[in-house]
């Protein structure tokens, strides 16, 4: 009957408006922490579709405050059982030192020492001298990506049972990998391929031997 397929609907876009309330958690209970950069797809990434995850995404794909508030609300209040970090190759954190970026922002006139890192809360303050390391940038993504990992998993506000691991998105390849398992450090080299090579004790084959 066409009113049930119509009922169905009715109800399918009820319950989508309706998650939290209902306490109905993204479909794949997943959450990812991944870099802002534009030239990351996640959900291409990890072959996810609208309302499969809870997606939270900073400069650097990094382990922050906020990221760890974010996801303990996931795990703790929305039903999220997996963890997925992305980082990727090309990373703009990884093109100066905090220390430049801070000496350029004291440059403007910028106090580093007294600056509110979070508007809402004035009263939260790094403590003098942080603000170089608060901006977290970083020299090798593989390393960055395992830090992370155990950041989460190491983090009292986020269950113990739930699945945490990282991957770097090759921004050369579009393509997903894991923390030092470079493709390209094994494809096409003897090493790898074990190639055998021929021993002088072996006897010399002559021509038309192998021919029966």
């Amino acid at each position: 009957m066409l009113y049930q397929q119509i009922d169905q609907k009715i109800s399918e876009k009820e319950t989508w408006a309706f998650r939290r309330q209902l306490g109905v958690p993204n479909n794949k209970r997943l959450w990812v922490l991944a870099c802002m950069d534009e030239r990351l797809p996640v959900e291409k990434a990890l072959g996810i579709g609208e309302g499969d995850a809870h997606i939270f995404r900073n400069a650097g794909g990094l382990v922050t405050d906020d990221a760890i508030r974010s996801a303990m609300l996931t795990t703790q209040f929305f039903g999220s059982k997996e963890i997925i970090v992305i980082n990727h190759t090309e990373c703009g954190m990884m093109t100066a030192s905090g220390d430049f970026l801070s000496e350029v922002l004291r440059n403007q006139g910028i106090d580093l020492d007294r600056v509110s890192v979070d508007p809402a809360l004035p009263e939260l303050k790094l403590p003098k001298g942080v603000f170089s390391k608060w901006i977290k940038m970083f020299t090798d993504v593989d390393e960055i990506c395992t830090q992370q990992v155990q950041l989460l998993r190491n983090s009292a506000l986020i269950p113990q049972d739930v699945v945490i691991h990282g991957y770097i998105w090759e921004v050369e390849s579009m393509s997903l990998r894991r923390p030092y398992k470079r493709l390209s450090d094994r494809v096409n080299t003897a090493s790898a391929m074990e190639t055998k090579t021929a021993k002088h004790t072996e006897p010399v084959l002559e021509t038309g031997s192998l021919i029966e």
